[in-house]
């Protein structure tokens, strides 16, 4: 009978956020925090509308709504480009020179891409997809490494009016195969490989099996990382570096209606056939813009890191799109957090003075099981805030969490959301 189960996961401590963390917070109190959440639920239209104004729009919308169950339509009539929101609006200001991505490979390579240099690398790159003959609504599948090309990529595709369907680049050559199938895509953005706790992922290679027989793609670009030796197939497969030499970086961004699809991001299967779920692009911008900036307090002087792979919807909403659009820096990383020690992740928070980590519990449950000793080794003071995302978190993981990594002081947001909604909503 269930008044006899007895439940373990009853939490009634609370802990309060200090007051000087409060005191600077977009969101300073729990009243603040009730009366936005009435007004979102009571006035809709009027909440999101608001937010929405915080976003360039080509052509504003006429309704911000339409409701007929179950399919929901945001911002109605109105006209936006994700890539210019990520990108040109913050040209204009203090933030051009700002430091967008910063990126470490897992060998150690690092680079830096402030906003202007990632908005001229994002054109011509999305003019590279024009001179391969990809057009608006078309769709292009993203199999590449955690790099700033991944997120180029993304931007570029967006830029133009494709439609991106990011697959993870530990998936098989049979998941890409079914992926481009499903969704008829008629590019791969591809890389020789990838590195993984010191080894190579074979990424082309998995792409050139999923081609075998035939496929809907007519062009593969190759983005070299790794430099092994791979099969370059005529008349089809085309080198990134070379194909910048022809183009160059002046390309407007298209205005885009509001539904118009962003991306085609596939759940793993693990329950069944994968289901392709299908973000537009007006609602999923506000939503993904509003949720980064207030779940996570971002500053204009964060250096914000999510851990997750960005071909998983965590990395699109809070590795790539959300941060980008808030004008802050975000931090990509592209290989296990225990390569070649258990204390990578430690270090890279310190070198780079990351302010905001938003994991998962199945690493913070690794990290325990590390040991401590990993993190003694590291200052990690700079973090002031402290997320978790991917399934429940238990007690234990949590309270470690926050006095060992968080030190005591950050808080801690634990989010709740899915593939199939886009951004955070618990």
């Amino acid at each position: 009978m269930a008044e006899n189960i007895e439940s373990h996961l009853v939490e009634k401590r609370v802990f309060q956020p200090a007051k000087g963390f409060a005191k600077r917070a977009r969101i300073r109190s729990l009243a603040q925090y009730r009366r936005m959440y009435r007004e979102s639920i009571n006035r809709p239209e009027k909440f999101w509308a608001r937010e929405a104004d915080e976003l360039v729009w080509h052509k504003r919308w006429k309704k911000v709504l339409e409701w007929k169950a179950p399919f929901a339509k945001w911002f109605v009539g109105g006209q936006l480009n994700v890539s210019e929101n990520c990108l040109d609006r913050h040209l204009t200001g203090s933030n051009r020179n700002k430091v967008a991505i910063l990126w470490e490979g897992e060998p150690g390579d690092k680079r830096a891409l402030t906003y202007q240099q990632l908005h001229r690398d994002v054109c011509r790159f999305a003019n590279v997809l024009k001179r391969n003959k990809i057009r608006k609504g078309d769709r292009v599948i993203i199999y590449m490494p955690t790099i700033p090309e991944t997120a180029i990529a993304m931007l570029a595709c967006a830029r133009i009016g494709a439609v991106h369907s990011v697959v993870f680049g530990g998936f098989s050559a049979d998941s890409i195969r079914d992926r481009i199938a499903d969704c008829g895509a008629v590019a791969v953005i591809t890389a020789d490989g990838g590195y993984r706790r010191g080894a190579i992922v074979q990424l082309k290679k998995n792409v050139d099996d999923a081609l075998r027989g035939g496929t809907s793609v007519k062009r593969v670009i190759i983005f070299r990382r790794v430099g092994n030796d791979i099969h370059v197939e005529e008349g089809r497969d085309v080198w990134w570096h070379r194909e910048l030499e022809y183009v160059d970086a002046h390309c407007p961004p298209v205005p885009l209606d509001s539904e118009h699809p962003l991306y085609i991001l596939y759940t793993s299967g693990s329950t069944g056939k994968p289901k392709g779920i299908l973000h537009t692009t007006g609602g999923y911008l506000v939503g993904i813009y509003s949720t980064a900036k207030y779940v996570f307090d971002v500053r204009n002087d964060d250096v914000y890191w999510c851990t997750a792979d960005v071909g998983w919807v965590t990395g699109h909403s809070y590795v790539v799109y959300g941060p980008l659009a808030n004008g802050a820096t975000t931090l990509m990383y592209e290989g296990a957090p225990n390569w070649p020690e258990p204390d990578r992740f430690w270090r890279i928070i310190e070198e780079y003075g990351v302010n905001v980590l938003y994991t998962a519990p199945t690493a913070i449950r690794a990290f325990i099981r590390w040991g401590d000793q990993w993190l003694k080794k590291h200052d990690l003071s700079s973090l002031r805030l402290l997320g978790s995302v991917g399934e429940p978190i238990n007690p234990e993981a949590w309270m470690w969490y926050k006095e060992k990594v968080g030190g005591g002081r950050c808080p801690l947001v634990d989010t709740w959301w899915q593939t199939e909604t886009g951004p955070i909503m618990i």
